[in-house]
């Protein structure tokens, strides 16, 4: 099984803490997030990754290279230019073969969120994604219906949204499993959200889940504060 890493981010509203080095080398109780989430990939069978990379690329590779790659086979996809989260993923197409799903992780997430039951119901369903969600404060939302497809996103006042009704607003993990059938539909080239596409895909018809993960622990660790209360998160819950 593979997944990749998105790991490419400047950081920005980890500082200081990113002042001199990426998001992904800070540390939580004495482990980095890149080492947390590899340990994590790695107890769910996932044996392959590719990390992409950006803001100081050279010492990721590097750190990697001491560690022995936390026993897993790890390649590097490099950008430039900063690709955000769908531009990310389409550079590293080649990585991924044409039939077995994949996860897609952000690195500044942590969580108990269970990978293989969400194996499991995408490929039940048959989707294209299928999204970790749950329903927390968040200050953009991904809109589904009834039957948890994807209809809409919600930001501050902006919505967008299928003609349906209910609609249930649920805050997005950054966690998906993906089906690499999504390469030959991803029409936007460059720098794109992999939102922008889940929207597109899904007002055509495509199926894009959403998968409640509200009994799990998830957390941020976009901001300095999230990364202290962090620590003890985990020891408790065992996630390395």
């Amino acid at each position: 099984m593979k997944a990749m890493i998105l790991a490419a981010g400047l950081g920005t509203r980890l500082r200081p803490l990113t002042d001199d080095r990426p998001k992904a080398l800070v540390e939580v109780a004495g482990h980095t997030l890149l080492e947390i989430t590899l340990t994590r990939l790695r107890s769910f069978g996932i044996t392959e990754v590719i990390v992409n990379l950006h803001h100081f690329a050279d010492m990721v590779v590097e750190y990697l290279k001491a560690n022995h790659y936390f026993g897993i086979h790890v390649e590097i996809s490099r950008e430039e230019i900063l690709l955000d989260t769908g531009g990310g993923l389409k550079k590293a197409a080649y990585f991924f073969g044409k039939e077995d799903p994949f996860v897609l992780h952000n690195v500044d997430v942590i969580s108990t969120i269970d990978l293989r039951r969400m194996l499991e119901i995408h490929a039940e369903q048959q989707a294209l994604a299928t999204m970790a969600v749950q329903d927390r404060a968040t200050s953009r939302y991904l809109l589904f219906d009834e039957k948890l497809q994807l209809c809409g996103r919600r930001a501050g006042r902006d919505e967008l949204v299928r003609s349906v009704s209910p609609v249930q607003a649920l805050a997005f993990s950054g966690i998906h499993v993906i089906s690499p059938r999504i390469f030959g539909l991803m029409s936007e080239e460059g720098v794109f959200s992999i939102v922008t596409s889940y929207l597109r895909l899904a007002g055509q018809g495509e199926k894009l889940l959403g998968f409640r993960a509200d009994e799990y622990y998830w957390r941020d660790l976009g901001k300095p504060e999230n990364v202290a209360r962090a620590e003890e998160d985990v020891r408790r819950f065992g996630l390395l």
